[in-house]
């Protein structure tokens, strides 16, 4: 069985009913409607309003194989190779976690707190993408950004998004888990993370498309140790921020009081934890 033509309409039809063997109708819809914009050159407006138009055989050839991909849970931002986040467009590969509405909550939230400040240095643990890093230094005026990631091929990333987004950051490779005092000279005024935080035992909880995708590195943490980052991350706020600096980080829902424990103890106060669109208990706030 094949798609009867090159039109849109013939297009969207056969392919969403195949999308609908895995996905529901409205995601099914969702998702062809990303590829076909990516793919066609038409705005999902036109794809809408105008089904008789046309796509190349090449066009075809890139839905098809796209629709495949969606087929077996590939992330739809892996098959086109970026993403969006807070307006702004982002590479992102098998390498980097998919950037997330929670995170960009979290990312809003640093803007709207810190924004009437000039010229803070912002350290963000475990960049990733450098969804984070590349948005405050581009939100934050005169804001000096330094991010520090594990991996080669996350930093090399995130200096391509840096680069694509016009935005001034500073990449270093570093463990979080094994840096010493020597780390940085000069302290920070805001401290930010989005650590791994999910426990090995809530992996029956995520969907196949972030376990067969997604770099397990940057997501799970061991069932015994889930404070492993947070322990890590304390001890390093307690050496490299400021006085009355201020940490903001993504937390596992389930942690919140095990974690606000930790930070404190390490002389953090006015600990606040907020929640995500979902409800979620989901962001740390504290100052040292």
């Amino acid at each position: 069985m094949e798609v009867r033509s090159n039109k849109l309409g013939d297009i969207r039809k056969f392919y969403t009913s195949l999308l609908m063997e895995v996905y529901d109708k409205s995601e099914a819809e969702k998702l062809l409607l990303i590829l076909l914009e990516a793919y066609s050159g038409y705005s999902r407006a036109n794809i809408i309003a105008f089904p008789d138009k046309t796509v190349s055989e090449s066009e075809l050839l890139k839905i098809h194989f796209g629709v495949k991909d969606l087929c077996n849970q590939k992330p739809v931002q892996y098959i086109l190779g970026e993403t969006e986040f807070y307006g702004m467009k982002f590479k992102v590969n098998p390498g980097v976690l998919i950037p997330r509405p929670e995170t960009e909550e979290l990312v809003d939230l640093i803007i709207q707190e810190n924004n009437s400040e000039t010229g803070l240095r912002v350290l963000d643990i475990g960049t990733g993408s450098g969804c984070i890093a590349v948005t405050l230094a581009k939100n934050l005026p005169g804001s000096k950004v330094i991010a520090i990631d594990i991996s080669r091929e996350a930093l090399d990333l995130a200096r391509e998004n840096a680069i694509l987004n016009n935005a001034g950051v500073e990449y270093i490779q570093m463990d979080i888990l094994s840096s010493n005092e020597k780390a940085f000279h000069k302290p920070f005024d805001l401290i930010v993370s989005n650590p791994p935080y999910v426990r090995e035992s809530e992996r029956k909880e995520m969907k196949s498309n972030v376990l067969d995708y997604e770099p397990k590195r940057a997501l799970f943490v061991p069932d015994e140790d889930p404070l492993l980052f947070y322990r890590a991350i304390s001890g390093f706020i307690r050496l490299h921020l400021n006085k009355k600096g201020r940490v903001y980080c993504e937390i596992n829902q389930y942690l919140g009081e095990e974690i606000t424990r930790l930070f404190e103890s390490d002389g953090l106060i006015n600990t606040v934890i907020e929640k995500d669109m979902y409800k979620n208990d989901r962001f740390l706030i504290a100052t040292k």
